[in-house]
């Protein structure tokens, strides 16, 4: 486990930077990485088509900046399902580790308030990069059905969604995988290390 700052140490972590403008080329791009993924795990979306998606991304450019905030911050998006019942195709972050681009941080912004007044200075916190990248924290179910699509986790942890009664009390829930096993554990949601991030849902 990769130890968290000193505390008091008042040396701050280089924020989390979330960029939601999308030039065209950078469009360009996002498109040929996001189709070449789909292609290379059809596993995780048997049956879809990636023109249809494609064609769904194109009318919604909000949907288009969200991803490709998940692309620049390593979170290699993909689709893992689609609801019928809506017209909504899903995208996770499937990267093998949690994205690179959104670790040491806090789970909400109290905690991470909290852990600021101390003179210990975090990356920012799951919840709020989360709103402003216009995706929402994997919920232990949708955590678990992730790792049922491959071995994701495996040296690091990811922030889920904590519920109400645990967060009252101060605390937050991650996961990760080890061992062959799906294990979500709890932490003091001002907690905050090098390894771990959080993994986010986007519906299209």
């Amino acid at each position: 486990m990769v130890k968290k700052p000193s505390k008091g140490s008042g040396k701050p972590i280089p924020k989390v930077e979330i960029n939601l403008e999308v030039s065209p080329q950078q469009r360009v791009e996002l498109f040929r990485d996001l189709k070449a993924r789909f292609e290379k795990n059809r596993n995780r979306h048997k049956g879809l088509e990636w023109p249809k998606i494609q064609a769904k991304l194109e009318a919604q450019p909000e949907k288009i900046s969200s991803l490709y905030a998940m692309e620049s911050t390593g979170g290699e998006p993909d689709v893992v399902g689609y609801d019928k019942k809506v017209d909504e195709y899903i995208f996770y972050d499937c990267s093998e580790q949690s994205p690179i681009g959104r670790r040491s941080i806090c789970y909400d912004g109290e905690a991470q308030a909290e852990r600021e007044k101390k003179g210990v200075y975090p990356a920012g916190n799951a919840i709020d990069i989360a709103a402003a990248m216009g995706i929402e924290l994997l919920d232990e179910d949708q955590y678990r059905g992730l790792q049922e699509l491959g071995e994701f986790d495996t040296k690091t942890e990811s922030w889920i969604q904590s519920p109400a009664d645990i967060r009252k009390l101060g605390g937050a829930i991650f996961a990760d995988r080890r061992y062959g096993h799906v294990f979500v554990f709890h932490n003091g949601a001002p907690s905050f290390y090098a390894a771990r991030g959080f993994r986010g849902s986007l519906k299209v």
